[in-house]
Formats: structure tokens, C-alpha cells, sequence
């Protein structure tokens, strides 16, 4: 099962990483879940030594990973926010990182509350401005941390243009890809370096892991990141990496349904008396709506909308029978949220006004059911609005 150079998209996320179970002819890379493993003599192992530093269920989502996003290497660790910490040891002490403003609450909260104390310095700017990433560069920036579309209003970032910005001033770029997934943009392709996945999310597709990956593009990056993931130890079990595995091989399939559903559903909010606005990269009316045509492949299953009140948003939320209300995003089932109080809650409130993160705003992660079943759910839950 050797891919060509010239193998798709779907195909390398089918088979990239992944060989026949040499014991058994097995197609399905088995689960190793073992702590060590027997070295037949001193001095010599099979490659495996200790299930820390290299297990081969995981060395198998690492390289179909990699070769999804176009990376030379990938490294699998046990949350999303586990791989934002690993990028972030490649920072010393006085370092300073912009960071796309509307990040993820956790993120934020990464580098607000944890990382400052280390001596690392965060500056927090709209990046689908370039010229705002340009004013707030300094001799000591070492780091540009772009999410695009960013959770949960869905502004998007020129990821060509950033890395030309950032390569030109000798600044890594890191993109946290989850909201978009490979299936609609492979950020490596337009300059990045690093790219950032919860696995949590569309990799695995079926809320049932919780995980994250890094893939890199260069050599030192590469050395660093396997140094430290066998160092620190936050390492994605061998189980948790099996079933991002079975994900990533209907991710391709999974994300056409979820474009066709997001689409759907941010036209149908969009003509809705009852809501204020619509934030999803699909409608004309986004700002960066020809960026996004022109650097994804699909709009994504993402989007948010504006109740224009607590009261309302609550109304609306409490008032779904099929959509879950829950964390978390990117599963076969419709998910929805309430970014001030859920994902985003440890955002300072005036942070969260600045970057559009209201008391009404209310988060949908569409799902791949019938589009008609959550039509008629947003429906009745929007009827009971006053």
C-alpha cells in the first residue's frame, strides 16, 4: 500500500502512516498498548524502547497527520492545549509572541496565566490585519500564533501574506488549523511552519478523544518538538491515537457534509427576523469572505450568530431538543455553546466586548445529520424568542 507522489487528498488520509500489521496482514493499525517492550540483546531493540518515547500506534497518527497537512513530521500529545504548550517551549525568557486577538479561551488563558509568569510576553491583534501584525512586531518577537477562523467569530487571516510578513522579520509561523481542519486548508502550504490541531476536534470527528498534534516543516522544530515530547511526557495514548486514526480516514467525507450543512444553516440565520447577525465565512457579507474562498476549500461546519441579549441567547439555547448543548466541537452531532460563559469565560470581559464576544452570541458546531431535522430544531427554539 505505497502512495504515489502524486496521491490525493483522500487517499493520504486513508492510508499515509499506516502499512499492514506485518504478524498478522491486519489493515487496521492495532492498538500497541504496551508500557515497553523486550529487547532481544543488550545494546540492540527492534526501534521501541519505552512506550514514552515511541509507540507505534501513535508513530502512525503522527505520520498520516504530517502527510494530511503537508509536513515533514508530526508529534501527537494528550489535549490540543498540551501541543500549544509544546511550541511555546521553543521560547526563552523575554521572547515576545503576537497572538490572533479572538482566540480560543483556552489558549488566551495559556498565555495570560501561565506562560507570562515564565517571562514571555503576549500581544493580542486582530491578524486578518496585516498591518496591525506589522506595528506590533519588535526586535524580541519570535513567534507569530495565528488562528484562522478564529473561534467563534470567524475572522480569517491572509496565511500567505502573514508568513511572507513574519519570514521576513525571521519569526516562526504557528496556525492552529482546528476550526477548519485539513480538509479545507493546509496552512504549511502557504508559509507556516507549525500547525496546531486539537485532535479533539475534526480529526477525530465523533467526540469520543481528547488530543492534539503539532506538525513541523523544519529540522531544528522537528528535533525540538521530539525531544520535548518525550521529555515532558504529555504524550496522546495509544488508544486515544487508534481512534483519531479511524477519524481522520472519513475526515474528507465527514467535512463535505459539514460545509453543506454550515452553509445551509448560516443562510437560513442570516434571513431570520430574530437574528441580529451572522458570523460564517460562507455568506457574501463576511469581511474576508473572497479571502476565505480563495485559501479554503469549504466553509466549514463553524459558525456563530448574535441574539442581541442574554435573555435571548439563553432562550434560544435552552430551548434546542436535538442540538446539544456542550463544549467541545467538530463531531458528527450538532454541538452548540455560549461562548461568554462556556469556551471563552476565562477571557476578561472587556476582551471579550473588544473582539465581539457578546452576552447574545451563541455558537453552532453543525453537524453531518439531516440539514432539514436542524432546520426545524432552530426553528422552534428561535420561536421562543420574544
Amino acid at each position: 500500500m505505497k502512495l504515489t507522489p502524486r496521491a490525493r487528498f483522500s487517499t493520504i488520509c486513508i492510508h499515509a502512516g499506516q502499512e499492514p500489521d506485518p504478524t498478522t496482514g491486519a489493515i487496521i493499525t492495532p492498538i500497541y498498548q504496551t508500557s515497553t517492550y523486550v529487547q532481544p540483546e543488550l545494546g540492540h531493540h527492534k526501534g521501541y524502547e519505552y512506550a514514552r518515547t515511541q509507540n507505534p500506534t501513535r508513530a502512525a497518527l503522527e505520520g498520516n497527520v504530517a502527510a494530511i497537512e503537508g509536513g515533514r513530521a508530526g508529534f501527537a500529545f494528550a489535549s490540543g492545549m498540551a501541543a500549544i504548550g509544546a511550541i511555546a517551549t521553543m521560547l526563552e525568557s523575554g521572547d515576545h509572541v503576537i497572538v490572533t486577538d479572538n482566540t480560543y479561551g483556552g489558549t488566551f488563558r495559556l498565555f495570560d496565566k501561565v506562560l507570562q509568569r515564565y517571562g514571555l510576553e503576549f500581544s493580542y491583534v486582530d491578524t486578518s490585519d496585516l498591518g496591525a501584525i506589522e506595528r506590533a512586531i519588535t526586535p524580541r518577537t519570535r513567534l507569530l500564533f495565528v488562528e484562522t477562523p478564529t473561534n467563534p467569530v470567524m475572522t480569517i487571516t491572509d496565511l500567505r501574506a502573514a508568513a511572507s510578513l513574519a519570514h521576513a522579520h525571521d519569526i516562526r509561523l504557528a496556525v492552529d488549523n482546528t476550526f477548519a481542519s485539513p480538509s479545507l486548508q493546509r496552512p504549511i502550504s502557504f508559509g507556516a511552519d507549525l500547525v496546531v490541531h486539537s485532535t479533539t476536534k475534526y480529526l477525530n470527528g465523533h467526540s469520543d478523544s481528547i488530543g492534539g498534534i503539532v506538525v513541523a516543516e523544519r529540522q531544528n522544530d522537528i528535533e525540538w518538538l521530539g525531544f520535548v515530547q518525550n521529555s515532558a511526557g504529555a504524550i496522546l495514548s495509544p488508544f486515544d491515537s487508534w481512534l483519531v486514526l479511524r477519524g481522520t480516514k472519513t475526515m474528507a467525507l465527514r467535512m463535505q457534509a459539514h460545509n453543506r450543512n454550515g452553509q445551509e444553516i448560516a443562510e437560513y440565520l442570516a434571513r431570520h427576523p430574530k437574528v441580529h447577525k451572522v458570523y460564517y465565512p460562507g455568506l457574501p457579507d463576511h469581511p474576508q469572505h473572497d479571502l476565505a474562498r480563495r485559501q479554503m476549500q469549504g466553509f466549514g461546519g463553524m459558525l456563530a450568530f448574535e441574539m442581541g441579549s442574554l435573555e435571548a441567547a439563553r432562550t434560544v439555547l435552552n430551548g434546542f431538543r436535538l442540538m446539544a448543548l456542550a463544549e467541545s466541537l467538530g463531531g458528527v452531532e450538532t454541538l452548540v455553546g455560549h461562548p461568554a460563559t462556556m469556551t471563552h469565560a476565562s477571557v476578561p470581559p472587556e476582551r471579550r466586548a473588544a473582539i465581539g464576544i457578546t452576552d447574545g452570541l451563541v455558537r453552532i458546531s453543525v453537524g453531518v445529520e439531516d440539514v432539514e431535522d436542524l432546520l426545524e430544531d432552530l426553528e422552534q427554539a428561535l420561536a421562543g424568542v420574544a
